[in-house]
């Protein structure tokens, strides 16, 4: 089977499993919140991400209050999650950036922003303009290995590999879908392969693997 075609039985499996997926970052529908709060959710879960976050955005309330914040009162907000203290330093910087600049539209301007990566970028791209984006995070980086879309382990070979085989309109809520998926059946150590409905056509059940 072609990757195209394999893609496209996916994505149609998908839409019917998770038709209302979407992102799950709590951040009020302001922009610049969601940049503060991709920031904080590299390796740490959006739920832990999600519970300190309003105490944040209270303390907080504008990206300009943010960038002239005391770095020590950050940390005591954030300290329920990983690596809080190079996160504290990176929102701060980001704060101050944004508060300057504003927040910019193109993948090349928004990984300027401190801490910005492209997985934050295309977060960004898809949830706040609306542009085609694929975003590579643990769980979609996990399940196109497994599900035969990319033979690639770094990330931004993921997103070209995705981007060849999925139609733009569909990768902002592919990637939404294909995360909620790995959440909730295609888990990291323990994948519930028997109820899977993409079993069929996984080149890793196939070879009953993982």
């Amino acid at each position: 089977m072609k990757k195209e075609e394999r893609a496209g039985i996916i994505i149609r499996e998908l839409e019917k499993l998770y038709p209302h997926a979407e992102c799950m970052l709590k951040y009020s529908g302001i922009p610049e919140r969601l940049v503060v709060a991709t920031i904080l959710s590299a390796q740490t879960t959006d739920t832990a991400v999600n519970k300190v976050t309003p105490a944040l955005w209270k303390r907080y309330p504008t990206i300009l209050d943010l960038s002239l914040a005391d770095r020590s009162q950050v940390e005591k907000i954030l300290k329920t999650i990983g690596l809080f203290r190079n996160k504290t330093g990176f929102i701060i910087k980001a704060a101050g950036f944004m508060a300057e600049n504003g927040l910019p539209d193109t993948i090349s301007e928004l990984v300027k922003i401190p801490g910005v990566g492209r997985k934050t970028a295309n977060v960004i791209m898809g949830e706040i303009f609306g542009k085609p984006a694929i975003t590579v995070d643990t769980h979609v980086k996990r399940l196109s290995g497994r599900l035969g879309l990319s033979t690639n382990a770094d990330p931004e070979k993921i997103e070209q590999d995705l981007k060849r085989i999925i139609p733009e309109v569909e990768q902002t809520l592919f990637c939404h879908r294909l995360i909620t998926h790995g959440r909730q059946v295609c888990k990291a150590r323990k994948p519930l392969c028997r109820i899977c409905s993409l079993k069929s056509i996984c080149p890793d059940f196939e070879r009953g693997s993982p």
